[in-house]
């Protein structure tokens, strides 16, 4: 498979060349798109309308502000696209479900099958425990801009479709008791750390924490290359990391 890359230039951009690169379930990173320009070993445009190479799939990991010219090329050309950048305004989700009525999109707030793992792991829970107090912890490096991370937002989401009347707190300051439905969301920023995600879920008699955490950023690259190999031969819809990995 022939890849576009977008972001090419930022840390996960990267890490999806080096992993490219090595062959990574054989596929070929053929150019990439960034508004910063940047020194990649493939061809590196500013610009969509720059490119003339023949491609497959176009795997994003730039900037959510980028998500319309990102759908226009890729609706233009016909290409199935993987987004793996988080922070979406509700007006650029419309742009993903508009543009999946006519292209394959591959849509996550997170690349890691251990994350998809562990939406149904909490789903389970929360089915088991139904009256419990939920909470959600998320860390990440001190460079990280979105709060809360897009992942602890699917975890809610995942939470929230078997538990109806959730409420939502961001973090938690003041005078007033938590209230039965509330589900805390909280986020930590300090040092290098890649990524990790704590879905908390208590009774009065016990506690189950379930944690995932990333070691390495190549884990983020390998999904968005492997949901590009999904999307090959699917026809226009939109796709999620639970489509593939049933």
């Amino acid at each position: 498979m022939k890849i576009l890359l977008n972001g090419i230039g930022g840390r996960m951009g990267k890490e999806v060349t080096r992993r490219a690169l090595d062959g990574y379930k054989e596929t070929t990173l053929v150019c990439g798109v960034d508004g910063f320009g940047a020194d990649a070993p493939v061809p590196c445009y500013k610009s969509f309308t720059e490119v003339t190479e023949d491609v497959d799939c176009v795997i994003d990991f730039s900037h959510h502000s980028l998500t319309a010219p990102l759908l226009a090329f890729c609706k233009q050309k016909k290409l199935p696209v993987v987004i793996a950048t988080t922070g979406q305004t509700e007006e650029e989700q419309a742009l993903i479900a508009e543009a999946a009525k006519e292209i394959p999109v591959f849509f996550s707030k997170n690349m890691s099958v251990g994350i998809a793992l562990l939406c149904e792991l909490a789903k389970n829970t929360v089915k088991a425990f139904p009256d419990a107090d939920i909470e959600i912890v998320e860390t990440h490096h001190n460079r990280k801009l979105d709060a809360p991370s897009g992942t602890a937002l699917m975890l809610a989401e995942a939470v929230e479709s078997v538990r109806e009347g959730l409420r939502r707190v961001l973090g938690r300051s003041g005078m007033q008791k938590r209230e039965k439905n509330d589900i805390g969301i909280h986020a930590i920023r300090m040092g290098n750390v890649i990524g990790r995600h704590e879905v908390i879920v208590g009774t009065d008699t016990q506690t189950i924490t379930l944690t995932h955490e990333a070691h390495d950023r190549a884990l983020f690259a390998e999904g968005a290359i492997t949901a590009a190999l999904f999307l090959a031969d699917k026809p226009a819809g939109y796709y999620t990391m639970q489509d593939m990995v049933k």
